[in-house]
């Protein structure tokens, strides 16, 4: 259990959030949501006591232990891959250590030995002899193979760094787990195994996430911070985001009367707590919504950005013909062989791979920016396409401001360049920034911009909602859910590809699995894990 009282951050004269008053206790989990530079991260911060607060306290109860996923990858270069697991469990990894001093001495004395008796109790109490064990099986669940497990951390890539950094984490069932983006860079298949790991918890956890999906799967409560607050909330980010919009609408109708208003409150939360209980997902099981009530429900001040995507001319019938498209690393490994599809009209398609980089290159081949190892592409004579790039470094190589970098993209003038990124949420005093200076999440709002001029009638997204905040994202998803023309898109997040996407086409070095239903649908068939097991040679 996590008490904080009095809480109070502030930087210089801007302050964050004063008078904090919360308690966050053993078997929730708490998704921390809010507009960027609103405080989430500094919230765990402080939290984890990495940060002191301006005012008030920070308390657990006595004995319990706190973890925290640590964004410093190169902190444990010096030690192997399960040493920096095992020193996710403190008192334990100390016990370690202290023994092996002991046990290295030529000779031990009889305090030594005493001693080492005491530490040997306190190890078995803590599990320490399946230590080791327990943190292989952490690993390999987060996709960091076994022959990897005693390399140094300076010798695995970067993404692996992220996974092992996840599992010191999780390792030995802290008491109170604090999670900052735990999403990031990982695939599919493994946020899907944390939401079930996590939500499987009695501890308590607070998670900070722009997944909307994961944040529904395991928060079983929702800390807001917004009007310079921060508000606990019950119910997951889905239920906030839909109550706070419904409530918003609200506001704006000043005929409504009171009693009416609460009647519709008192409607939505029936609805959705139906919805709930109908539910797949892993929250159904903790009662998320037991204290639901009306007046927990008010309008957000959150901004989301105009993305509105139109098409300027009407496509055919033939949209993009592939045939025997062939893509290889530059180590030689095989990232898609044997490709072969045909896009029909209105169709939005994912495409997955458990390799990323096999949706980068069969964007790029179709983009004309790579030439395929073997295979043959073709689009409609009709078809315009707009692309967005995973990799958007070589577009902001410049000193130009925004208006003028904007301008290159398409006609107009520049209160028409205004329009686009006022819709993308640039004030007047951000246009005149260089766009060499920009943050991620400010570059791809720039790319959005740019993607809207070309009003085509094709999309081609590669993993769009990197960099973006939850509002951003939001305003997206739901723009790409009405569009009408054609989708073909890559994305880490689960919310995004199963509201969108009505086709799914999976990239493996033996070709293509190729299935017209949801991503929910398609992720729970057990006949085509059994083809995916096939094509990429695990069964």
């Amino acid at each position: 259990m996590i008490t904080l009282t009095n809480l109070a951050i502030q930087f210089g004269k801007k302050t964050l959030y004063k008078d904090v008053n919360l308690k966050f206790t053993s078997g929730n989990i708490y998704g921390i949501i809010g507009a960027n530079g609103a405080g989430k991260s500094t919230l765990l911060r402080a939290i984890s006591g990495e940060l002191e607060p301006n005012k008030g306290t920070v308390e657990m109860l006595p004995g319990e232990r706190m973890s925290v996923l640590e964004q410093d990858h190169f902190k444990y270069d010096q030690y192997t891959v399960m040493d920096t697991v095992l020193m996710g469990h403190k008192p334990m990894w100390d016990n370690m250590k202290e023994r092996e001093q002991l046990y290295s001495k030529a000779e031990m004395t009889e305090e030594d030995g005493n001693r080492a008796a005491e530490l040997e109790m306190a190890f078995a109490e803590m599990n320490g002899y399946e230590a080791e064990s327990e943190a292989a099986q952490l690993l390999q669940n987060l996709g960091v193979q076994e022959g990897q497990h005693y390399k140094q951390m300076s010798d695995i890539s970067n993404n692996e760094k992220v996974r092992v950094m996840l599992a010191k984490a999780l390792f030995g069932h802290p008491d109170n787990l604090l999670l900052d983006e735990p999403t990031n860079d990982l695939d599919l298949d493994t946020v899907q195994w944390l939401e079930e790991y996590l939500s499987n918890l009695e501890q308590c956890v607070l998670v900070v996430s722009h997944d909307r999906h994961f944040l529904d799967a395991v928060s079983t409560q929702t800390v807001d911070i917004d009007f310079g607050k921060v508000t606990l909330f019950s119910g997951n980010y889905s239920f906030w985001y839909e109550s706070s919009q419904l409530a918003l609408r609200q506001a704006q109708n000043q005929k409504m009367k009171a009693e009416e208003k609460k009647k519709q409150l008192e409607e939505f939360i029936r609805r959705f707590s139906a919805n709930v209980a109908k539910s797949k997902q892993t929250t159904s099981r903790k009662k998320m919504l037991e204290k639901l009530n009306v007046e927990e429900i008010t309008p957000s001040t959150r901004k989301y950005p105009g993305i509105i995507f139109s098409m300027e001319r009407e496509p055919g019938t033939q949209i993009l013909e592939v045939e025997g498209l062939k893509a290889l690393d530059a180590d030689g490994t095989v990232l898609f062989d044997n490709v072969s599809f045909t896009i029909e009209k209105g169709q939005k398609t994912v495409f997955l791979s458990h390799n990323p980089k096999a949706m980068t290159a069969l964007f790029e081949i179709i983009n004309g920016n790579r030439t395929a190892d073997s295979g043959t592409y073709k689009w409609g004579v009709t078809i315009t396409t707009a692309y967005l790039p995973l990799d958007n470094t070589e577009f902001f190589q410049s000193e130009m401001n925004l208006v003028d970098w904007l301008s290159q993209w398409g006609p107009g003038n520049e209160v028409t360049m205004k329009s686009y990124l006022g819709r993308m949420l640039f004030k007047d005093e951000d246009i005149q920034k260089k766009v060499c200076v920009l943050s991620g999440g400010e570059k791809m709002r720039c790319m959005i911009a740019r993607m809207q001029l070309k009003n085509a009638n094709c999309l081609i997204l590669d993993t769009p909602t990197n960099h973006l905040d939850l509002e951003s994202i939001q305003a997206f998803n739901n723009n790409l859910i009405q569009f009408k023309g054609n989708i073909l898109f890559a994305s880490h997040d689960h919310e995004f590809i199963n509201t969108v996407a009505d086709r799914i086409i999976e990239l493996t070095p033996k070709g293509t699995i190729d299935k017209l239903m949801t991503y929910d649908d398609y992720i729970y068939d057990e006949a085509i894990k059994e083809q995916k097991a096939k094509m990429y040679g695990l069964a």
